[in-house]
């Protein structure tokens, strides 16, 4: 069996990674908040544990490997969206949770097992916010419920931080009701505009950090394998999962192996709607920019290294997958992925060394294994096809047009047709032989709707 080696946030280094079963291996990632279209940041984290949970299914087997990614569909910012669109909450958080999925798929990423949303588990966060009063880890005052750090005695293990300096470090909400600074809400009071369920603390609504550790225990037991996310979550939300967890549930460890994926750039500076340098992936999906291109982005970089997404990077990506497909189309693919690359992702999940196994491959001609490798990243899948197979009927067309023009010795609707296919990223390409179209640079399916 193939030995994984994976880097723990929680011992800061790197284990071989030992399944509490390894017929039932169980991994949980923070999903998103739902209010709006996600951008080009939060698919890192979805392509990165969708490429992880593909290994786990090909060394334990596809039947054996549980993967949950939440939705968070009660929060300020959706109900400020509300407000603001005067649309309901149910409405938004469904529309949200259809484009999130649609934009994942484009990029290659498979549905997770299970799929669960906040508002499906209140019952379950208010029992074991209940759990955590009677065992005096956790206070009702003034309408919320706060869990007390200092009861819990690994507080800030996961982050490598002492409640000392997140007092003296952190934008804490100072509340009289507070017996700490660093108290965390577990629930809160809601007013009649607000989303809210009857609780033993008056009409209210979960905290933000309760929902995963209620879901996570109902779906994947006090104890569990992976906990993953990107490493703006490991404090405070990670942190407070941990502490909460494991003093609402002692007889577990809540997750073994903790995995955080670093940050996204653009052209080397922070992704910020005041730089101009913010979109989604939606915004590249409809400028042209395939989604398998954006998944070639963001593995030829280790999870751990802060990802830069340059235009050149993006070019560059597209001139490969090109290459790649046009020496994998009619093939088969081989029976397995080659071993090389199946050992570099088994080492802490090295996507960019996986890759460099392709570029070999393809220089060999290695097609067969090269589509079995690519499979194994979520790469050349039909699936992920550039509207290839679109272009026949636009090759029909053009043909036709042009043995009628060699008759008339009118070329105009040849060159009309021309110039929309190149407008539209088509290569175009007319010899003795005839005519060849190709997906290129760009490409925009919609553009070519208007010849039909």
């Amino acid at each position: 069996m193939v030995e994984i080696k994976l880097h723990n946030t929680k011992t800061r280094q790197k284990e071989v990674f030992t399944p509490i079963n390894p017929e039932n291996v169980r991994m949980y990632v923070c999903g998103p908040t739902v209010y709006d279209r996600a951008h080009l940041g939060n698919a890192r984290p979805v392509i990165v544990f969708d490429v992880l949970q593909r290994l786990l299914r090909l060394v334990y087997g596809a039947e054996q490997v549980t993967y949950v990614r939440n939705f968070t569909d009660v929060d300020d910012k959706i109900n400020a969206r509300a407000a603001e669109t005067d649309r309901s909450i149910g409405d938004i958080c469904d529309e949200t949770i259809g484009w999130f999925l649609d934009d994942m798929r484009a990029v290659g990423a498979a549905d997770p097992d299970k799929m669960p949303r906040a508002t499906e588990f209140i019952p379950q966060m208010i029992t074991m916010i209940e759990g955590l009063i009677e065992s005096g880890h956790a206070y009702a005052a003034e309408g919320h419920v706060l869990f007390a750090v200092e009861s819990y005695k690994n507080y800030g293990a996961l982050s490598g931080r002492s409640i000392d300096d997140m007092i003296a470090g952190a934008r804490v909400e100072v509340a009289p009701y507070k017996r700490n600074p660093m108290d965390f809400v577990l629930w809160k009071p809601s007013d009649a505009k607000t989303p809210g369920w009857e609780s033993p603390w008056g009409y209210g609504r979960p905290g933000w950090h309760i929902e995963c550790s209620a879901m996570a225990y109902e779906l994947l037991g006090a104890s569990f394998d992976i906990h993953g996310g990107g490493n703006d979550l490991m404090f405070p939300h990670h942190e407070n999962e941990v502490a909460q967890s494991c003093c609402a549930h002692p007889e577990g460890e809540f997750a073994n192996v903790w995995l955080h994926n670093e940050m996204l750039q653009v052209e080397g500076k922070k992704m910020s709607k005041s730089l101009g340098n913010f979109f989604t992936v939606r915004d590249l999906l409809d400028q042209g920019v395939a989604g398998e291109v954006i998944r070639f982005v963001m593995l030829s970089t280790h999870y751990r290294k802060p990802m830069d997404w340059t235009e050149k990077k993006r070019s560059e990506a597209e001139t490969t997958l090109r290459k790649w497909r046009a020496l994998t189309a009619g093939i088969d693919p081989a029976a397995n992925a080659a071993p090389e690359a199946i050992a570099a992702l088994a080492d802490d999940l090295n996507t960019a060394g996986a890759i460099t196994v392709m570029h070999k491959l393809a220089s060999e001609g290695a097609a067969a294994e090269l589509l079995a490798t690519g499979a194994l990243l979520g790469l050349l899948g039909d699936d992920l096809a550039w509207g290839q197979a679109d272009l026949s009927s636009f090759e029909v067309m053009l043909t036709d047009a042009r043995a009628k023009a060699m008759e008339t010795k009118d070329f105009s609707e040849v060159d009309r047709l021309k110039t929309a296919l190149l407008d539209a990223g088509v290569e175009v390409q007319m010899s003795r032989e005839g005519v060849k179209l190709a997906v290129g640079a760009g490409f925009d399916a919609a553009k070519l709707e208007a010849l039909q």
